[in-house]
């Protein structure tokens, strides 16, 4: 059988196919596809544009076949951790203590975005590839709430600067909801994730982070859940959570 011509319309993009086996998110699969590791019946594929048919060709990972499931009720696993300090929010470090060490299940999931390993708070992990996708990228604008408290005094005219968006590493961020809870502490929600983007926005303030805690995630509260435990997601936030 031949391989999916990408130039049809024939078939699903590879990164796509393998985030929806819950294989890993569709941005990691890209980046498996052009480090070499994926093959579409036999042959070595490292075009993003590539699609492929699930039902008909035999797709693998590093020799590896990877089972698509056309089911659309095929189970899921979702769960939310809070992550205490020192914890990376990764799948393998070494001489790290990762995510994954706090959450014992056999089924194979990863963290939906990052949050840097001084931070603590919220961390949702899950096998849906499409959800996976959905939550990390910036165009969907799903909101993610923090807890933030800084060494030094901020000013209000420092918090309305966040709100309105700064420029950091050369890109401007996106406005923002952001509220006080005290002379060092606020709120902020953010609908876009840029690489310790609160720390960096609070330092060109001229104050520095002292606690950074993610609170929420989309619908998902982080709520009474103590330090380093986790738990399975309900039906309900689940539903609410793909609307």
């Amino acid at each position: 059988m031949q391989t999916t011509d990408p130039e049809t319309a024939r078939g699903i993009r590879l990164q796509k196919i393998l985030a929806h086996c819950g294989l890993c998110s569709r941005r990691k699969a890209e980046t498996l596809i052009l480090d070499g590791r994926v093959t579409v019946n036999g042959k070595l594929v490292k075009e993003l544009g590539t699609r492929a048919d699930p039902a008909k060709d035999n797709i693998c990972v590093d020799g590896k076949p990877v089972e698509f499931n056309t089911d659309e009720d095929v189970h899921y696993t979702y769960i939310a951790v809070n992550k205490p300090q020192g914890v990376v929010t990764t799948c393998a470090q070494k001489d790290a203590k990762i995510i994954l060490d706090l959450v014992p299940v056999k089924i194979r999931v990863y963290p939906v975005g990052r949050l840097d390993k001084d931070s603590v708070g919220l961390v949702l992990l899950t096998d849906d590839g499409e959800l996976h996708n959905r939550l990390s990228h910036p165009s969907h604008d799903h909101e993610k709430e923090y807890l933030v408290f800084t060494v030094q005094p901020v000013s209000d005219q420092d918090l309305a600067t966040m709100a309105q968006g700064m420029v950091i590493d050369g890109k401007k961020t996106r406005r923002a909801r952001v509220r006080r809870v005290s002379e060092n502490g606020f709120k902020i929600v953010l609908k876009q994730g840029l690489n310790r983007q609160i720390r960096k926005m609070v330092g060109k303030t001229g104050n520095q982070v002292a606690m950074l805690k993610r609170t929420r995630m989309a619908n998902i509260h982080l709520g009474s859940l103590p330090s380093g435990k986790w738990r399975y997601l309900t039906e309900k936030e689940i539903k609410q959570l793909k609307q």
